[in-house]
């Protein structure tokens, strides 16, 4: 059988959603018995894009009979043009559907190399069923496109603890977020909600944001408001404390490939609020809230209704706890799906020259 060779060149330089899904399951364990070897890069940037666009097409002039998996950034055009054994994992299709949020090396540079693959690779695996549809618009119509959504594990290792039994209304409400503030994460829109909603309930509404600033003037623009707290880029282990303490998490993105904070957070029972759309549908079930973002009254008063009952923290507790077991049964399918792909695959390319 072929080695199954994973671009790692993305690896290290920062705690993303991207690497902790190439962490977590494109290893020899989570893709056991297969041959897995990942291809690492380090150094500055300059260097890293060396190792993609001349490393592994090297490495791979050199195995002719290993199958290249690319679970970060767009490969190098080599690749397009050797798609009988090359396989890009989507996460999203953002650098070809929300170009007007992207910044300058994504606009310019990544953008053109993942339509390219897009274009003429045959082999996919996506982070979710909605981006597997999306793709199915864009690729060639015989590709095949598998489902290999990650696994949630406890990443912050946070625990329930008391917070069925906190009060159900309590003297102000800590609403939090988490990801880069940039102009697809809809963070302006959130601030806004938060306010409607402590006009509606009479309470003072805390609204706090975990992550570094990206581009754009949306973290100046949310500086600016009261009652909003940015924390920046923390660990898990910082980040605990902050996500156990809040009372509602808030996603208001224009658009998640996945969006995995929604699951994870979901470890410590905390409620969902997102936008209605398929994606979210598919990740949170029964258990999310779902608004309108575009209509931060109608959204304040969606989620004034979901916590005015006196048992509604137990009630999102269990919601939740049932929502992770809910995923993890899908995701254990679908690894064995594609360890089962990636070996027929694996296969197939003996003796390709």
């Amino acid at each position: 059988m072929a080695v199954v060779r994973i671009d790692y060149t993305h690896v290290g330089r920062r705690a993303s959603g991207i690497e902790r899904i190439t962490t977590a399951q494109f290893n020899g364990a989570a893709l056991s018995p297969l041959d897995v070897r990942p291809f690492n890069a380090s150094g500055n940037r300059l260097q890293i894009m060396a190792a993609q666009m001349i490393g592994l097409p090297a490495c791979a002039l050199g195995h002719r009979s290993d199958v290249f998996v690319f679970p970060g950034f767009p490969p190098s055009p080599y690749f397009a043009f050797t798609p009988d054994r090359s396989v890009l994992y989507v996460h999203d299709l953002f650098l070809l559907t929300r170009r007007h949020d992207l910044n300058r090396a994504a606009k310019y540079y990544m953008a053109p190399l993942f339509a390219m693959a897009v274009n003429r690779f045959r082999y996919f695996l996506t982070n979710s069923q909605d981006t597997a549809r999306q793709l199915q618009c864009r690729c060639h119509p015989d590709a095949t496109i598998i489902p290999y959504r990650p696994r949630i594990e406890n990443v912050f290792g946070l625990a329930v603890g008391d917070r069925a039994a906190r009060p159900a209304k309590p003297a102000a409400l800590r609403v939090l977020s988490i990801g880069t503030i940039e102009p697809r994460k809809n963070f302006i829109a959130a601030a806004h909600i938060c306010a409607a909603l402590a006009a509606r309930t009479g309470r003072p509404v805390e609204y706090h944001i975990i992550g570094r600033i990206g581009w754009g003037d949306d973290a100046d623009l949310l500086r600016g408001r009261p009652h909003v707290f940015l924390h920046g880029f923390l660990s898990d282990a910082q980040a605990r404390p902050l996500i156990e303490s809040a009372d509602v998490l808030l996603c208001t993105s224009h658009a998640e490939g996945l969006g995995l904070p929604l699951i994870e957070t979901q470890y410590c029972g905390i409620p969902v609020v997102a936008p209605q759309g398929a994606v979210f549908g598919e990740v949170l079930g029964a258990s999310g809230l779902f608004i309108d973002t575009a209509s931060p009254e109608r959204a304040a008063e969606r989620i004034a209704e979901a916590i005015s009952g006196d048992s509604w923290r137990s009630r999102y507790v269990a919601a939740s706890t049932a929502n992770v077991a809910r995923w993890n049964a899908i995701a254990d399918n679908d690894r064995n799906e594609v360890v089962a792909f990636l070996s027929r695959l694996g296969g197939t390319t003996q003796g390709v020259h």
